[in-house]
């Protein structure tokens, strides 16, 4: 498969990012957006990969499995260079926040610096198969809120990075996370994202601080339906699947 993105240049901006508010905003709110990770003309050739023959180990039509509709294919290892930079890079930058988090929730175990030993502890429980993906609706598709959960090694937090340009490539198809907390009812949000922008977010559980102390909070995610026109997603899970 030919990589058609400036690596380099997504480097760049992945170490201009602020990432001391994204921490911020994930503690908060378990998401942060993070703006102009791909420039408009990485972003096109990026979606243009979907149509590729090769390069990727399988795809998915949602509305077969009651997932919802529309569809989305996984890439096959090697990823392209700028999917595998994209991981390493932000599995690094996350890894010190998902330590944090599981010490106040509570999980055993931590995560290694690099993401070759994550992935390493991945594969030696049978999670072998790779997890990002490109992801493609159309009008009248949507995804149920679902957790990207592929076994029981689970990092968690993800991104996911918008390859289409909102309210002239597509409208509608919002992404909608929501939050179930103790004894409360779920809180839904809807997160703002252009074209280029990388949003993480908490994968299933972020802690939470109230009354009585830390506490979990599960979310989950979905995007609304496309009223029309095409959308495009690059989804970077930092787990490989079973």
């Amino acid at each position: 498969m030919t990589d058609p993105v400036d690596t380099q240049a997504m480097q760049q901006r992945l170490a201009s990012a602020d990432w001391d508010r994204m921490a911020t905003d994930l503690d908060r709110q378990g998401w942060s957006v993070l703006p102009a990770i791909l420039s408009a003309q990485d972003c096109e050739s990026m979606a243009g990969l979907y149509d590729q023959a090769d390069g990727f180990r399988s795809q998915m039509i949602m509305a077969r499995h009651g997932f919802g509709r529309g569809e989305y294919r996984y890439f096959a290892y090697p990823l392209p260079d700028a999917v595998q930079a994209l991981r390493a890079e932000l599995y690094r930058r996350l890894a010190p926040i998902a330590n944090r988090w599981h010490g106040a929730m509570g999980i055993a175990g931590d995560f290694p610096a690099s993401h070759a030993d994550y992935l390493a502890r991945c594969h030696a429980v049978g999670q072998a198969r790779p997890t990002p993906l490109l992801l493609r609706y159309g009008p009248g598709d949507y995804n149920c809120l679902h957790q990207d959960l592929y076994g029981a090694e689970v990092f968690p937090l993800q991104a996911a990075l918008l390859l289409s340009q909102p309210a002239k490539d597509f409208d509608g198809g919002e992404l909608i996370l929501t939050e179930q907390r103790p004894r409360m009812q779920s809180r839904a949000m809807v997160v703002p994202a252009r074209q280029g922008d990388m949003v993480v977010f908490a994968v299933n559980h972020r802690p939470n601080t109230g009354a009585r102390g830390t506490y979990r909070t599960t979310l989950r995610h979905g995007v609304s339906e496309v009223r029309s026109g095409r959308r495009h997603v690059l989804g970077v899970i930092l787990h490989d699947a079973a």
